[in-house]
């Protein structure tokens, strides 16, 4: 059985059911920064989002949940 989690009405594809608690903290994560406006490290959000699509995996899957990519 394919695990999922529901982000802004799109579903976000978990490999185990173990990443449901990962997945759920990069949404929070990612709606923090966007929330406060707060992209740091990176100079700029559109930096960030470059910097996190190369890691793949489940932040790209919420990126696109989230329509920021």
């Amino acid at each position: 059985m394919i695990e999922s989690l529901l982000v802004n009405g799109q579903q976000v594809v978990l490999k185990v059911p173990s990443d449901r608690v990962v997945a759920e903290r990069v949404v929070r994560h990612i709606q923090r920064r966007i929330h406060e406006d707060d992209w740091r490290p990176y100079t700029c959000k559109a930096d960030a989002l470059r910097a996190w699509v190369r890691l793949g995996g489940i932040r790209v899957q919420v990126l696109h949940a989230l329509k920021l990519v």
